[in-house]
């Protein structure tokens, strides 16, 4: 008979086994990146859709790291984006120049800054001239190039082109006839407080207001 009070056996707790990935050893070596050099190389391109503003090819490519793939591209003349900036109204919390419209593919309105296509030929300053011009009025005596991206890179040669328009003055709008834009202009502050509110969702706008908000400094 077991003596009254005895202390029960303890199993003793197995250790768990230390990861894979922890246990190195002196033959060990760390993984070094790969570093990728070199161009792409269209082998053949095929243009399988013409539009009025894009047209898409297909292509056989080579690209760095030995991939060869069929890639479908939407081909694009690139964009001219304008943050029009009024600094003398108020330094302290300068005019963000925002429209309004209609878009079909988003199916809502959207705020966003003036854009538009660069046409052949076309140099960016002249082109930001002429779309803000056609689309709010407005002129501006001093340009310069604010920051550039690629809207879609993965499938879209389009590149955004922001340009800074700053010493505004205004004159009357000449959208094209399928354009129907309201013109705000709006003070920074309350253009950052949308953004944060989740209000405003063009890319191009996110983009330029916010870069120029983090250099912007009153009275500079």
């Amino acid at each position: 008979m077991a003596a009254k009070n005895a202390p029960s056996k303890i199993k003793p707790v197995k250790k768990a086994p230390t990861p894979k990935a922890a246990r190195l050893t002196k033959h060990d070596q760390p993984l070094t990146p790969v570093k990728l050099t070199g161009r792409g190389r269209t082998l053949s391109s095929k243009t399988v859709f013409q539009g009025k503003v894009f047209w898409v090819t297909r292509d056989e490519v080579t690209e760095p790291g030995g991939v060869r793939a069929t890639r479908e591209v939407i081909r694009h003349n690139g964009s001219v984006v304008i943050l029009a900036v009024d600094t003398r109204t108020n330094p302290a919390d300068p005019g963000i120049l925002l429209i309004r419209q209609w878009r079909h593919a988003a199916n809502q309105f959207l705020l966003e800054l003036p854009a538009g296509r660069i046409e052949p030929g076309e140099k960016l300053i002249p082109s930001g001239r002429r779309e803000l011009l056609e689309e709010t009025g407005y002129r501006a005596r001093k340009w310069s190039k604010h920051t550039k991206y690629f809207a879609s890179p993965g499938f879209l040669t389009e590149a955004m082109n922001i340009l800074l328009a700053e010493d505004l003055s205004v004159g009357q709008a000449a959208p094209e006839d399928d354009e129907k834009i309201e013109i705000h202009m709006t003070p920074l502050s309350e253009v950052l407080r949308l953004i944060h509110a989740g209000k405003i969702h063009d890319g191009k706008t996110l983009i330029g207001v916010l870069f120029y908000a983090a250099f912007w400094r009153p009275g500079a």
